[in-house]
């Protein structure tokens, strides 16, 4: 036992910091006098200090077991930063090779590593027992222990193994910590890391600082996004995405719109992961397009926003990772875009896995989603979904309570649900209990002969989506209680059974209807042509080619002067993305037409369609990029079109495509090869001086001398090289 120490003057010598924050100082007080120690904390509340000032209070090392190998690192590095000795907090993983490992005892023996950072996995090979067994350790920290749990929103089987291996090294005080751990969760890991006798310190679940908002998920996300990111310029955020793909399509779809964006997912080299991770916390790029592996335990205070791009599997998952904006206090936007597609995606990556641990899993998605489509407000569901009570009916920082849907009365529908409750004798799941009011007589209800009950079909006017809010926020509200060791289970409670004695006034706001936000196919801004811009960008047309030398439709096509009629782009940026507008046009030609639409804007005050506009990058697997890499090393036009099994006509359909959208390409090498100079020039002077680009007028002018083909291929050339 430690005594006579002042743990403040500690904090202030080891850390600089004067104060403890929250119940770190009773925490600390409880694992310096050799007690199990359970904390229960949010995310930027402080945890790592927990572990980390016993550590160098106490003799010997500390054992701290931890998930991830980027936190091993980020944490280590963090510790030397407060010490002049680097060996004062190593990690060993397999990250190391045989010489840094052999280090790391090294300075473990000789008294000098007060922190050891392992991962499980680790901490169970024979060798690393064998060693730790002669080392004098103060004792074990399991950081993330929320990975024990089945329940838990990361669960691994080998934290499992904590227990048997710490018993086997020689048994220490334990401190487990977590930043998201319902009460069943919290059993799972009190019981497994036999520590159930532990003080347990549980802080509040609350981040007043973080604003909370649900958005329907549509085919606009993308865009939505780096909206979103543009509005919020310069400041530090993470995107969560499920799969490795997206994350690296979406990190380069944001370079593209001039945002520093960097991807980071586990199958990326150790290297590159950390070197991103490093250029996020030194700030050299503002956001990390990140799978869940990025984030635990990285000490960022400065996180504006975080950003998740599909639902997560759980609300701990969800809540963990939203924690990680506004860790100083500041500002913390956390948008969740939301589709019901999702959970259906997320279900199918369950399979496979054993049936509990699926049903388990189902259990948990449903939580999320009604998360998701519930109006009540955010902060309210959330802390009640950690077993903590929040007695506003709105925080005023969340979507829900900044735009409050229509209140309504449902006394008597929560008492239909109350008593169906009762009349099932509390053996059944929201689902089968809506039903049953509702007056649905699936198989199950009639197998069972429920609707023969008194009850059954009560509410049948009303709803399904509305009695299922009902029930929902019964539950919310305490009225109800849903048993997740048992999947779910509706039970009442007796604040409900005096509800039911005595019915009062009870207004609850409908979930919202997220059915359709993943299969709109909506055209997003867009509007009429204006006529009369048409008409001045039609007359500028006219005086720059004739200033040129060229025919108008070289300069633009009509189809292009109308998209900037309509969405009025007024930068060169937005210009290029107008169809058949590519690089090349916009720098020739595109300042004195977007001068000219922003004049127009200003002088009739039009309120342009779209604010915003957004860069797309080309996908891989587009024959038009092979086809342009080809030209560029000069590849036979004849081989391009056998390579993509496409006839020589379907080839010039996708060449003239690319030109008409823009792009320049150089076919000369193929033409001066296939095609006599002066037929050549002939072909390319008819152009210069039409009017029009027609391949039907071009034949009729220029008669049986040249095949079709060979006017098409110097007309693709004639457009490149003039207009492009």
């Amino acid at each position: 036992m430690i005594k006579d120490i002042t743990l403040t003057g500690e904090l202030k010598r080891y850390f600089g910091f004067d104060t403890f924050k929250g119940n770190q100082k009773e925490i600390i007080e409880n694992l310096l006098n050799e007690n199990d120690t359970f904390v229960l904390m949010p995310t930027g509340g402080g945890k790592s200090l927990c572990y980390q000032l016993p550590s160098l209070m106490m003799e010997g090392t500390a054992i701290v077991i931890s998930p991830l190998i980027a936190l091993m690192k980020n944490q280590v590095d963090a510790m030397r930063n407060y010490s002049e000795e680097d060996g004062i907090a190593h990690f060993l993983n397999s990250s190391l090779n045989k010489q840094a490992i052999d280090q790391v005892k090294e300075d473990i023996l000789s008294g000098k590593t007060k922190l050891l950072y392992v991962a499980p996995e680790s901490l169970t090979k024979d060798e690393n027992v064998e060693f730790l067994q002669g080392v004098k350790i103060s004792f074990y920290a399991v950081d993330e222990a929320h990975c024990i749990s089945e329940w838990g929103h990361d669960f691994r089987p080998e934290y499992r193994r904590i227990r048997p291996i710490i018993n086997k090294i020689g048994p220490r005080p334990i401190i487990a910590l977590t930043a998201t751990a319902t009460p069943k969760v919290q059993h799972d890991i009190q019981k497994n890391l036999a520590m159930t006798d532990a003080r347990v310190f549980k802080s509040s679940f609350n981040r007043p600082n973080l604003y909370y908002e649900v958005r329907p998920k549509t085919k606009d996300v993308d865009r939505d996004i780096i909206k979103f990111i543009k509005e919020n310029e310069g400041k530090s955020g993470i995107i969560y995405c499920l799969s490795r793909k997206k994350v690296e399509e979406l990190a380069e779809l944001l370079r593209v719109n001039g945002i520093k964006a960097l991807a980071y997912h586990a199958g990326m080299d150790s290297n590159t992961r950390s070197a991103n991770q490093d250029a996020f916390l030194l700030e050299d790029v503002d956001v990390i397009v990140a799978t869940i592996a990025f984030g635990m335990g990285i000490d960022k205070p400065d996180v504006r926003f975080v950003i998740h791009y599909d639902i997560p599997k759980s609300l701990e998952g969800y809540y963990q990772e939203t924690g990680r904006a506004g860790r100083d206090g500041g500002e913390g936007k956390c948008i969740t875009f939301y589709a019901k597609k999702d959970l259906l995606k997320l279900e199918k990556f369950m399979q496979g896995k054993p049936n509990a641990e699926q049903e388990i899993g189902k259990q948990l998605l449903v939580e999320t989603a009604n998360y998701a489509e519930s109006s009540v407000c955010r902060r309210k569901s959330l802390l009640h979904y950690f077993g903590e009570n929040y007695d506003k009916d709105e925080c005023g920082n969340c979507d829900n309570c900044l735009h409050p849907p229509k209140r309504i009365e449902a006394s008597d529908q929560l008492c239909a649900a109350l008593e169906a409750i009762v009349a099932l004798k509390e053996r059944f799941k929201i689902d089968y209990v809506v039903n049953v009011i509702k007056g649905n007589a699936t198989p199950l209800i009639t197998d069972y002969r429920h609707d023969e009950l008194e009850v059954f079909g009560s509410t049948s006017k009303d709803e399904y989506k509305f009695l299922h809010s009902v029930v929902q926020q019964g539950v919310i509200d305490g009225y109800i209680h849903k048993d997740i060791e048992n999947y779910g289970v509706l039970k009442i409670t007796d604040k409900g059974r005096e509800f039911l004695k005595h019915p009062h006034s009870f207004k609850i706001v409908e979930d919202r209807d997220f059915s359709d936000s993943d299969t709109s196919d909506a055209p997003s801004g867009g509007g009429a042509i204006d006529p009369e811009l048409l008409s001045i960008l039609k007359d500028l047309r006219k005086e720059i080619a004739q200033a040129h030398k060229l025919p108008p439709y070289v300069i633009f096509q009509d189809p292009s002067l109308e998209a900037m009629a309509t969405t009025y782009p007024i930068t060169l940026d937005e210009l290029r993305l107008i169809p058949g507008v590519g690089e090349g046009k916009a720098k020739r030609y595109g300042k004195d037409f977007v001068d000219l639409i922003r004049f127009h804007v200003e002088e009739n005050e039009i309120e342009r369609p779209e604010d915003f506009r957004m860069r797309s990058i080309a996908k891989k697997s587009n024959p038009k990029i092979y086809l342009i890499q080809g030209i560029d090393r000069k590849v036979s036009l004849d081989a391009l079109a056998q390579s993509k099994n496409m006839n020589f006509e379907e080839l010039l359909d996708e060449l003239e495509a690319i030109v008409y959208s823009g792009y320049k390409i150089d076919i000369g090498y193929y033409l001066d090869q296939t095609m006599d100079q002066d037929m050549q020039d002939d072909i390319y002077d008819y152009f210069r001086s039409s009017d029009t680009d027609d391949l039907a007028a071009a034949v009729e002018e220029l008669g049986d001398d040249y095949t079709e083909n060979e006017i098409r291929l110097t007309r693709i050339r004639f457009l490149s090289e003039m207009g492009n």
